[in-house]
């Protein structure tokens, strides 16, 4: 009698165990991501794992004039870039960043975050991103849904801006709003055009400005996967 006694609260608790696993799992299951996370994913940021390395020119045109070009080579995996901006080349790990790289670092956060904003939504843990409302494009004026970030007034290379970002309902940003120092003005309005995939990776390679004489844009971009296993 006693071994049987046993054994049903060995069962119980077994029993107890397996109802509180499946519990969480389907808490787990219908918890809903965050609209950084699903503007990110849609964007292939759950391929972002398997990148190691990143390879893109940055340069912004103005009517017919080509503008200064910064060509990269950023591994992530490594936090090491490359930097060959005309005849000077810059080679550094980022968490080493001293007096003769900073400025190069500052050029490398600003074209990186130009580049795979998406990600930076997800990345950037610390900013502020308000609950998602139906808004104006500034550009198109098409009605899209509307979410901003704002940065810290401390740290980083450029505290306390925000951003407005627009994106339609598959969450594909469309086109944005800088506004320097979270000022109420805008400072600068672009889109996000000829979207490509770069190994699941999907970047807009054109952001125009209204009237279409002022684009920047990317290059010789490509997405390296690590083969590893």
């Amino acid at each position: 009698m006693k071994s049987l006694h046993l054994a049903l609260i060995c069962l119980l608790l077994v029993s107890s165990c397996k109802s509180d696993k499946e519990e969480k799992t389907i808490v787990e299951a219908k918890k809903e991501l965050s609209i950084a996370k699903k503007i990110a994913n849609a964007h292939g940021f759950e391929n972002w794992k398997n990148v190691s390395e990143v390879k893109f020119t940055f340069q912004v045109d103005k009517d017919t004039i080509k503008g200064k070009r910064r060509t990269w080579t950023w591994f992530p995996k490594k936090d090491k870039v490359l930097l060959k901006d005309n005849d000077t080349t810059y080679n550094y790990i980022r968490s080493q960043v001293d007096s003769t790289t900073i400025a190069a670092d500052k050029s490398f956060i600003n074209d990186k975050f130009w580049l795979l904003i998406p990600f930076q939504l997800a990345w950037d843990t610390s900013a502020d991103i308000t609950e998602s409302k139906k808004a104006e494009a500034p550009i198109s004026k098409e009605e899209l849904n509307m979410i901003t970030l704002t940065y810290s007034n401390e740290g980083g290379y450029t505290p306390g801006d925000a951003y407005d970002i627009y994106y339609n309902d598959n969450y594909i940003i469309k086109e944005w709003t800088y506004r320097k120092g979270n000022s109420e003005a805008p400072s600068l309005s672009t889109t996000f055009e000829n979207i490509k995939d770069f190994n699941g990776i999907k970047i807009a390679t054109d952001h125009k400005q209204e009237g279409g004489n002022w684009n920047l844009n990317f290059t010789d971009v490509s997405i390296t996967l690590d083969t590893k296993k």
